[in-house]
């Protein structure tokens, strides 16, 4: 059972619809509620390397969704970290890989978030974690601001990376 109508028609959740947005607007990044998953959030592209509209999802009960990023601690700083912070990295009808926002403080590390108000949360970063998810599960989408994806805070400017 979807949230949206029963037909088979492309475009009857709106949840879909919303990503198939954002995945295109990431293709092209090109050159406006400033947050709607509908407006282009992505531009104007003044800010080099800018690629990515981070979301939150909602299931059926107004739940935040979230997944669990680098289980067993493998790579980077070696920290398992849950998120409710998504990207799209790819989608064929409303099945969608998702690759998870890894949520960090001001100075950088790595912290589990399950409530996109939490004082600790500063900023974002892409990782190579993924998920597969069924986009009909969820009743509703909320973009949220490109600039937390490799935000920097006004101390961590010398010493910050690109990876």
């Amino acid at each position: 059972m979807s949230c949206g109508h029963k037909s088979h028609e492309r475009f009857e959740n709106c949840v879909c619809e919303a990503v198939e947005n954002i995945k295109a607007e990431q293709d092209a990044v090109e050159e406006s509620c400033p947050t709607s998953c509908f407006s282009n959030l992505l531009s104007p592209a003044s800010a080099p390397g800018r690629d990515t509209i981070p979301f939150l999802l909602f299931d059926k009960k107004g739940n935040l969704f979230s997944a669990f990023g680098n289980v067993g601690g493998f790579t980077d700083d070696m920290n398992c970290f849950q998120t409710i912070f998504f990207r799209v990295e790819n989608l064929k009808g409303c099945c969608a890989t998702l690759s998870l926002l890894r949520p960090v403080n001001v100075e950088g590390e790595t912290i589990s978030v399950c409530d996109p108000c939490d004082p600790d949360f500063f900023g974002l970063e892409k990782t190579d974690f993924c998920i597969e998810v069924d986009l009909n599960c969820f009743c509703a989408i909320q973009c949220l601001s490109p600039e937390l994806v490799n935000r920097v805070s006004p101390q961590m400017k010398k010493h910050h990376h690109h990876g």
